[in-house]
């Protein structure tokens, strides 16, 4: 069994969280927080595509110069290749799933 209290941890853009629930080559998935007022870096992979699926908080996300605002039990999914940024616009903390295929380390081009 898997979850946020013993999965791999890591912390990215300064202040946001990452649990490694799922690491292999051909796919991953991770469980992230960020919060308030947080974003990560515009981004593009050549070959992964994603899904982003938010559990709890209101997550923003630019996809290709769209603007797209999820709510808990709301997904989008992002082709390869796509320009995308993450973002928490809100007063709480966003949690959400990030499923990539395959896995995104090493494929992450800067848009």
């Amino acid at each position: 069994m898997i979850s946020k209290q013993n999965a791999e941890h890591y912390v990215w853009g300064g202040n946001c969280d990452g649990w490694r629930l799922v690491d292999r080559e051909e796919c991953s998935i991770i469980h992230e927080k960020m919060p308030p007022d947080s974003q990560e870096v515009r981004h593009f992979h050549e070959k992964a595509e994603q899904f982003f699926f938010v559990l709890s908080g209101c997550l923003h996300l630019e996809l290709d110069g769209i603007q797209y605002e999820l709510h808990p039990h709301e997904g989008l999914e992002i082709p390869p290749n796509m320009p995308h940024q993450a973002m928490n616009r809100s007063a709480e903390a966003v949690e959400f799933l990030v499923i990539s295929r395959p896995n995104t380390r090493g494929d992450r081009v800067l848009a």
